[in-house]
């Protein structure tokens, strides 16, 4: 058994030279916003979800993104709405959300 049913990582990586990077795309927001939403469902903890923080996950192309673990599913996101989604559909749920998943060729 894992410690953790899902480990849910936010690339939150900004890079100073103009290259693409999820902080661009208010990353930060979405991450506080999974976060608080992940403990107020009473999902945190051990034998449920982890949110953290990640640097560059290499998929720049395609952010805002966050990877959902042990599935290894990736996800981009637009707002808050979509971050609600993953939240009840997947994790709550164990029902990946096709509409948000990031292409499997999508990288730097």
């Amino acid at each position: 058994m894992n410690y953790y049913k899902h480990h849910v990582f936010f690339c939150l990586n900004d890079r100073s030279n103009g290259e693409a990077a999820c902080a661009q795309h208010d990353a930060q927001a979405a991450f506080d916003h999974c976060k608080k939403l992940v403990k107020a469902e009473g999902l945190a903890g051990p034998g449920g979800v982890r949110v953290n923080k990640a640097g560059c996950l290499d998929r720049c192309a395609g952010g805002p993104v966050a990877v959902v673990y042990p599935e290894g599913t990736w996800y981009t996101f637009v707002d808050t709405s979509d971050i609600d989604e993953i939240v009840e559909q997947h994790l709550k749920n164990g029902k990946v959300v096709d509409r948000l998943l990031l292409a499997a060729d999508v990288g730097r």
